[in-house]
């Protein structure tokens, strides 16, 4: 595209790199991730993939401004490897820890009413490795079979029962949900059968007390 200068002279459009934003590098984006750290506890894949979006953010905008598909990428490529080297670095600073991250997330998910396995869930989506969640959910929740991951998995199905006012929760001043749907509930939030029923069946004081002393560990 030709457009005329102040004298009257044709020119080639040489403005458009000017109102394109200055693409991330290696500073921008170890800028941006200390921000998010500072804000946010995360997992390295989570972290690397706000970056990501960072990137593709800037490319978006660079594109509408007029920047060539083909220059977009190259630079979004250059990016890449960039952000796997700032995420190791945050590692190995201690600024990102998969593992502290695992035991903190799942002990506020439970106590939040979440069972062990919609825990291992929520942790597997966020990148962590198996052997991580693994360990990270015993650690906090109890070894898979023990008294203590029974009790913890108990304690966090009263604590759903007490969000959806059903079994040693129900209010009497409403009707009370078939048994089956109750069990349905349970059921989509990751706890067995046994569980649910047992949790149902408590006494209201005894649930009270079981929730306290799990929240409080």
């Amino acid at each position: 595209m030709k457009i005329l200068d102040g004298q009257g002279k044709s020119k080639l459009w040489t403005d458009r790199m000017d109102v394109i934003p200055p693409s991330p590098d290696y500073q921008s984006l170890k800028d941006a991730a200390l921000a998010h750290l500072a804000r946010f506890a995360t997992t390295r894949q989570s972290l690397r993939q706000m970056l990501q979006r960072r990137v593709r953010r800037w490319g978006v905008r660079a594109a509408r401004a007029g920047m060539f598909a083909e220059e977009v990428a190259a630079h979004e490529a250059v990016c890449l490897p960039v952000i796997d080297q700032i995420v190791e670095e945050m590692g190995r600073l201690g600024a990102v820890d998969d593992a502290a991250f695992s035991r903190s997330r799942s002990r506020n998910l439970a106590r939040a009413g979440r069972s062990r396995r919609a825990v291992q869930a929520h942790l597997q989506a966020r990148g962590v490795d198996g052997e991580t969640v693994r360990q990270a959910v015993d650690e906090s929740l109890g070894e898979a079979g023990e008294e203590q991951a029974h009790q913890a998995e108990l304690a966090a199905a009263l604590i759903l029962a007490r969000k959806r006012a059903v079994g040693p929760f129900h209010r009497p001043d409403r009707p009370e949900k078939e048994h089956m749907k109750v069990l349905a509930i349970f059921a989509r939030n990751g706890f067995s059968q046994d569980v649910a029923e047992k949790a149902l069946g408590m006494d209201r004081e005894d649930a009270e007390d079981l929730i306290i002393g799990f929240r409080s560990l």
